[in-house]
């Protein structure tokens, strides 16, 4: 058997679970073989570093990439070309592709497809529906079980109590959901009925309505002791609620829900039309704070592409309208880091956010932290790099941002995947593919000790 490959990286500014420091990483094969600022081998080739950065790739749990069945959004390898340049070098992906993934069956399907297009590492949940049971009660691989308590059509829309009290009681796995009360969205939607005025997707996806699901869904995580991760908060409120864990509870914020408002609306229309709807400035200021107190754990993207002519068609309330959802697997490294630029946050908080908790929460093995053994999933950044989002330089299938003409400081300029680099100075190489992620979920999640 050849020797495996040995890559010195060396002199970064290397973001380590105790801090950061300048120092060398040594990679072989597709694992981290030693962090030693004086570490003198025979590599194969040597990375000179000085003056920037080594994070641990950026682990995004909250992706849409639309295979199968609704391609012409996305796919598994426009997305992981995005991941790649946007340095997120593993993904986790929600069920709500066609045919939902919601059976074992499926899941392997998806799994065995990703293995030949992903240029990164990928994970899969199971989605739940009211009937479904036995299929979440046997899946293995699996990061965890996905539920919409509202905010869905069709099978997966999962409202009923007596199918909630089922999975939490009877599952094992950990459970994340979209949190938004179906009753109360439906009122809000008969009310508004007859707007084409965007801003009244805030309205109608409105405070309440989040508030109450994820009081909801908190209360069966603590009545049946079962971990539950909230995704994508969207109000103060719900940043307040997460505070009380109980060794349970974990939280995420997208970079729409701290970065965008109501007020954005008269700019950006129906590009920044989502679910959860965005909210005022004032949740945007308070989402923050959860963030830098730890109340809320994880940054994900949400990526929810459609075509530019999917949403610029007239908002409503109801089905037929401009669809929810926007890209952002590209840009959200970036993003966050433009925000540390500006004093808003340390780097060492950005890793936290965006590669270490993403991994505890959902017991990956071996990934989100630079520390010997560990997957050599890696991105090298230059934080005073500054550059323009731009819609025609995207990967991403959809081909925009709703960050088109933004200019930020601080990008990734090299991404490693198991040790192959695959992203260097805006190339993308093709051939690199990455591996399915593993869990131990006997680790415990977030608040286990062990970490």
């Amino acid at each position: 058997m050849p020797a495996a490959r040995k890559t010195l990286i060396e002199g970064a500014t290397v973001v380590l679970p105790t801090g950061s420091v300048c120092t060398s990483v040594l990679v072989e094969g597709t694992k981290i073989a030693a962090i030693d600022p004086a570490v003198h081998t025979a590599a194969d080739e040597v990375v000179p570093a000085r003056g920037l950065h080594l994070l641990p790739g950026v682990i995004d749990d909250q992706v849409h990439f639309r295979e199968p069945g609704l391609t012409h959004k996305e796919d598994l390898h426009t997305a992981t070309r995005a991941c790649a340049k946007g340095g997120v070098t593993t993904f986790l992906e929600m069920p709500n592709t066609v045919p939902t993934t919601t059976t074992v069956a499926r899941l392997s399907d998806k799994l065995a497809l990703a293995a030949g297009k992903c240029l990164v590492n990928y994970g899969f949940y199971i989605g739940a529906t009211p009937h479904n049971l036995a299929e979440l009660i046997q899946t293995t691989r699996t990061p965890g079980i996905k539920i919409f308590i509202g905010s869905s059509t069709g099978e997966m829309l999962v409202d009923d109590q007596a199918a909630l009290e089922a999975i939490f009681a009877e599952t094992t796995l950990p459970i994340c959901a979209h949190c938004e009360d179906e009753t109360t969205v439906r009122a809000n939607a008969v009310r508004l009925a007859g707007t084409t005025n965007v801003a009244d997707h805030s309205r109608v996806r409105d405070h309440a309505a989040a508030i109450i699901a994820t009081r909801r869904a908190i209360d069966l995580a603590f009545r049946h002791r079962h971990r539950f991760h909230v995704l994508h908060v969207s109000t103060g409120d719900e940043a307040d609620l997460v505070a009380d864990h109980r060794g349970l509870v974990t939280a995420e914020v997208c970079p729409h829900h701290l970065l965008f408002n109501t007020d954005d609306y008269a700019r950006l229309g129906t590009l920044v039309q989502m679910n959860p709807s965005l909210k005022t400035a004032d949740d945007n200021r308070r989402l923050w704070q959860a963030l830098v107190a730890g109340r809320i754990q994880v940054i994900a993207t949400d990526h929810a592409p459609h075509t530019l002519e999917e949403k610029q068609k007239p908002y409503s309330p109801v089905h037929g309208g401009s669809p929810a959802g926007l890209p952002a697997v590209e840009n959200s490294l970036a993003l966050v880091l433009n925000e540390a630029s500006r004093g808003r946050c340390t780097i060492d908080e950005v890793v936290r956010w965006m590669c270490d908790a993403p991994a505890r929460v959902w017991d990956i093995v071996g990934k989100g932290r630079i520390e010997v053994g560990y997957d050599a999933d890696l991105v090298l950044v230059d934080l005073n790099k500054t550059a323009t989002v731009r819609n025609e330089e995207q990967e991403t299938k959809c081909r925009w941002s709703p960050w088109d003409g933004v200019s930020l400081t601080g990008w990734p300029v090299r991404t490693w995947v198991l040790g192959r680099e695959v992203f260097r100075d805006g190339r993308i190489d093709d051939s690199v593919r990455g591996g399915e992620a593993e869990y131990d979920h006997s680790r415990g999640g977030y608040w286990a000790s062990d970490y």
